[in-house]
């Protein structure tokens, strides 16, 4: 069925207006970064500024040691990224290529954890976590990341479902062993549903307050989230500082979201045709 010019327009045009309706509420925040204290309370409101103020960014950074809470933040992401890919990639792997005893009944006990919240398990996990000694460190932040998710085992598990087996028995016949099939054949196939359990682990750790705060004590632990909300309790009344650091937390999941997206699109695609 073909679509008239003028539909296209209007679908565009509407588009275009539907992106900007979203988008505004970042623009303003971009643009209420650069502007100065006497501008913000201005009425009516002045959508730009007189002079553009780019080293409010640079202030803003140094009023606090946003330098270490970025440190801390990438350590963590890195680190749980590279761990939920391996761990949950193996377990998937097994589930999906694997016929044995009780398969569907571990498979289901792994489905169900996911129906706990974590408000559930953070008291638990609070008193080992504290008699292992990891209170106001990193590891309760990372350890149990590598040891994978449910939710990204049971999105590869249905990425791999989607895969045909013929694979897997060529190597067997050219004489490669089970690590070889997981690592050479099956891993490079995976890699719109790796790319897209990267980028969703991605902003989740970067993006999250809660655990960071509970476990971590001392300011030089703090990750860029629970940094920021100290700097908001600081500069409660300051708009711009916090602007500013909230426009430089935003850059990396947005970032990784724009370069990524074709590949997030397929893994999602993947997942949900297996």
């Amino acid at each position: 069925m073909r679509v008239s010019k003028a539909t296209k327009i209007v679908t565009y045009l509407l588009c275009v207006v539907l992106s900007f309706y979203f988008l505004f509420p970042f623009i303003w925040m971009i643009l209420t970064a650069v502007k100065s204290e006497g501008e913000i309370f201005t009425y009516p409101p002045k959508f730009f500024p007189d002079t553009w103020r780019f080293h409010n960014f640079i202030d803003a950074w140094n009023a606090q040691p946003f330098g270490r809470f970025t440190w801390n933040s990438v350590l963590v992401t890195v680190w749980t990224t590279a761990g939920q890919v391996v761990s949950a990639s193996l377990a998937a792997y097994g589930f999906a290529r694997y016929q044995f005893r009780g398969k569907k009944f571990l498979f289901s006990i792994l489905l169900a954890t996911m129906m706990l919240p974590w408000d559930v398990t953070m008291i638990p996990q609070y008193m080992e976590f504290n008699l292992l000694g990891w209170i106001d460190t990193l590891k309760p932040l990372i350890i149990p990341a590598l040891f994978g998710s449910a939710y990204y085992i049971y999105l590869m598990r249905q990425f791999l479902e989607s895969m045909p087996n013929d694979f897997a028995e060529s190597a067997k016949i050219d004489g490669a062993n089970e690590f070889q099939i997981y690592s050479r054949i099956y891993m490079p196939m995976m890699k719109p549903c790796i790319i897209l359990v990267c980028v969703l682990n991605m902003i989740t750790v970067w993006n999250d307050y809660l655990g960071p705060l509970v476990f971590t004590n001392t300011q030089s632990k703090y990750t860029l989230a629970v940094g920021l909300a100290a700097f908001k309790g600081v500069h409660s009344t300051d708009i711009i500082p916090i602007m500013c650091i909230s426009i430089l937390m935003c850059i990396p999941p947005v970032v990784a979201f724009f370069i990524e997206q074709k590949n997030i699109i397929e893994g999602i695609s993947g997942g949900v045709k297996g």
